[in-house]
Parts: C-alpha cells; sequence; structure tokens
C-alpha cells in the first residue's frame, strides 16, 4: 500500500481489457482479469446486450421487490466492468471498436472461428493497428481441424471430450447413465485458462515487446482436464467407467450413507485408513492384509465399501464427522447450496459479498476466491446495466464529445 494513499495497488491495473464476449467462458476471463484491476470495458451489442442478460428467471430484484431485468447468470461473472453499446455490424461501430482496440492491452472474444474477420475485428486486422495487443479466441472447437466452424456449447463439450462418459451412476444401477456436471465447468476451466494465457502474453511482451494471438478451444480443455482420468486411459488401456461418487484410484474415497442422510470419506493414504480404522473400532480392517495398502483396497474394494456402509448408516452426519475430525480422517457432509452460504468458513472467507447497484440498491455476488497479500482484489463495478458507461467510456478513451455521441446514436451506432 502507498504511503501516500489508502488504497491498495492491484496487479493488473495498468491493462485495459475489450471484451467482445458473452455468456460464460470470455466473460469470466475478463471478470477475473477485472477482478485483479484490469479496466475491463465490455461491448454489448444495442437493445438486447449479452445473451444472459435475458437468462432468467432469477433476476435481481429492485427496492421493490419487483425484476430488474438483470438475470443471477448474467450477474456471475459480470462484475468490475463497464458496459459500452455498440453495433458493429456498421462501418462506423466497427471504426469505434478499432479504436478501442488500439487503447486496449487485450481483446477477449468468442465468436465463431473468422467471424469477426467480416468486421475487420480479427487478431490480423487489430494487431495491424496495435502490434503490442494480447488476443485471446475462444472457441467450442479451435482455429482448424476438421470442426472448427462448429459452435460449441458447455453441455456439448462436456459429452464430446469425456467427462460425461465418467461422471453420474454406472451402466445397470439406479439412475445409471451419463451425466453432465451440475454447472458449465469447461466453460469456467475455459475461461480461468484463458486468463492464465492472457497473463503469459503480457508478461511475454514484456520481453518481446510484441502481443499475440491466444486459440482457447473448449474441447481442448475438456480433454486437458480429464486428469488422472485421461492418464488412466494412456497408461493402463483401459477406458475408464462411470463410477458413481467412488473414486478411480484410491479407496475409500467416496460417499456413505448415515443414520439421517449421507457423508463423504475422502481417504487419500495409507495412515489416514490406519487412523480411520482406529477411529471406527474396527482394527481387524486395519490388520488385515488385503485392506492395509491402497492397492489392495482397490482390489477388494466392493468388501470393504460394503464393510464400511454396514458401519456408518449406525451414527448421523453430524456425529461420525466429529469423530473423524477428532483422528485427522478428511471427512465432511454433502452440502445444499444453501448449506454453502451458511456454512461458518465460507462465511468467515467472505465468500459472499454485497455491492450498490444503480436499480436494485443493493446485489448479493459470489467473491473471488484469489487472495493476494500485496495487490488484494477490489470490487470496484457491479456487473453493469447494458450500455451503463457508453457515453462516459467512449468520452475519456476517443475522446468523442456530446455532439458526437448523439450523432452515433442518431444513426443507431450505439445503444
Amino acid at each position: 500500500m502507498s504511503a501516500a494513499s489508502a488504497t491498495p495497488v492491484q496487479a493488473l491495473q495498468h491493462i485495459k481489457v475489450l471484451d467482445l464476449s458473452r455468456v460464460l467462458a470470455g466473460p469470466w476471463a475478463a471478470q477475473t482479469l477485472g477482478d485483479l484491476g484490469a479496466e475491463v470495458i465490455k461491448v454489448e451489442r444495442p437493445g438486447t446486450g449479452d445473451d444472459t442478460r435475458a437468462w432468467g428467471p432469477p433476476h435481481v430484484t429492485g427496492p421493490d421487490g419487483e425484476p430488474t431485468g438483470e438475470s443471477a447468470y448474467y450477474m456471475c461473472t459480470n462484475r468490475n466492468k463497464q458496459s459500452v453499446t455498440v453495433d458493429f455490424t456498421q462501418p462506423q461501430g466497427q471504426a469505434l471498436v478499432r479504436a478501442l482496440a488500439q487503447q486496449c492491452d487485450v481483446v477477449i472474444e468468442n465468436f465463431k472461428t473468422g467471424g469477426l474477420a467480416r468486421y475487420g475485428l480479427d487478431y490480423a486486422s487489430l494487431s495491424a493497428v496495435n502490434p503490442r495487443l494480447v488476443y485471446c479466441s475462444v472457441t467450442g472447437f479451435g482455429q482448424d481441424g476438421p470442426y472448427a466452424q462448429r459452435a460449441g456449447y458447455d453441455f456439448l463439450i462436456q459429452g464430446m471430450g469425456g467427462l460425461m462418459s465418467i461422471t453420474g451412476q454406472p451402466d445397470g444401477a439406479p439412475g445409471g447413465g451419463p451425466m453432465k456436471v451440475g454447472v458449465a465447468l469447461t466453460d469456467v476451466l475455459t475461461g480461468l485458462y484463458a486468463s492464465t494465457a492472457i497473463l503469459a502474453a503480457l508478461q511475454a511482451r514484456e520481453h518481446t515487446g510484441r502481443g499475440q494471438h491466444i486459440d482457447l478451444a473448449l474441447l481442448d480443455v475438456g480433454v486437458a482436464c480429464l486428469a488422472n482420468q485421461g492418464m488412466n486411459y494412456l497408461y493402463g488401456h483401459a477406458t475408464p467407467q462411470r463410477m458413481g461418487n467412488a473414486h478411480p484410484n484410491t479407496v475409500p474415497y467416496q460417499d456413505f450413507p448415515t443414520l439421517d442422510g449421507h457423508m463423504i470419506l475422502a481417504i487419500g493414504n495409507d495412515g489416514q485408513f490406519a487412523r480411520f480404522c482406529a477411529a471406527v473400532q474396527q482394527p481387524d480392517w486395519g490388520a488385515d492384509a488385503r485392506f492395509q495398502r491402497n492397492a489392495g483396497r482397490l482390489q477388494h474394494r466392493a468388501e470393504l465399501v460394503e464393510r464400511i456402509r454396514a458401519l456408518t448408516v449406525t451414527r448421523s452426519t453430524r456425529d461420525w464427522i466429529a469423530l473423524l475430525e477428532q483422528h485427522a480422517v478428511p471427512c465432511g457432509p454433502i452440502n445444499t447450496v444453501a448449506d454453502v452460504f451458511a456454512d461458518p468458513q465460507v462465511q468467515a472467507r467472505g465468500m459472499q459479498f454485497s455491492m450498490p447497484h444503480p436499480v436494485a440498491g443493493e446485489v448479493p455476488l459470489v467473491a473471488s476466491p484469489i487472495r493476494l497479500s500485496d495487490t488484494p482484489v477490489r470490487y470496484r463495478h457491479a456487473p453493469p446495466q447494458l450500455g451503463q458507461h457508453t457515453d462516459a467510456v467512449l468520452a475519456r478513451l476517443l475522446d468523442l464529445s456530446p455532439e458526437q455521441l448523439q450523432t452515433y446514436r442518431d444513426n443507431g451506432v450505439l445503444g
């Protein structure tokens, strides 16, 4: 913190980001950069804006309790941004976006491959006027390959990338069949990879003086994030299957029934298993050569899991967790989303906060998980209303007068 100011310095406060993306992956990356201090200018279509503005209910409600038109989905990924409405299907709008790109360090877009070239807003066009520009393209399948022209959505990628083949109950079990994750996980992961790649490109620019093009594909991210399951296939030569909540590489590591619900045991090594056996007063399990090592527990998974299930149903979830935590055995409840926000640890970490909003008064938001000691995350702007900052941004960055702004608006270029 500067001696001359009580406001902490932020890591990216010298960076300007032009966010041309919509929905989740691109906006998630832009929001992450904004949380770290970057000035993020979100360019939206006049009249409609980001698709997710309409993805409700639920919506933000105003002081009168009535919906404001801002969806909860839109609010999750657009804080710390300024909304500018420009119709860049028109030549004048294209010129305005190009002029903004000349003032920016980063462009993020998630149009179909080649989709912005027709407007002169692709990497080749914008890097010609700003060679230091870091330009991040997020698509379903990447800039090349046989699927490059296809539209890509998270649900498709969870299926095509293999995630649904390893998520859900096994075939033949109650509720068996492929299952997607309950959030658009490949979108979120792509957003995180995008922000990491952008930071790497900005750092490289310090040495080369040049920006570069980042080609991020949801399918690539989905494959990369198969993690141990992908490597299990490459090394074990067996196709991983759905296992419900069980783990393919360690046992016991799954949910177990209790007297009043379920709990999770997440035993990751032999020492934890020995402590578990002592805690639940089952020394025979710990002494059994079949169960002492993880390889044996994997081989005899069915028998061991059945024994544990028969035991865990005798006490409540709360009682088991209290006991096992005393013995440093990793365990926990299966919380609802309501339980999560009521959890004392989540509250202590400040994962829910509120910000002033021009229509709603105060809006609740979920905090960034990033904790930096010297350059902390700051929340400067609530997710903006459509076109809220058009005049202010264009006047400041492009030196447009009120008369010029009105002329653009009269011509339908600005919202």
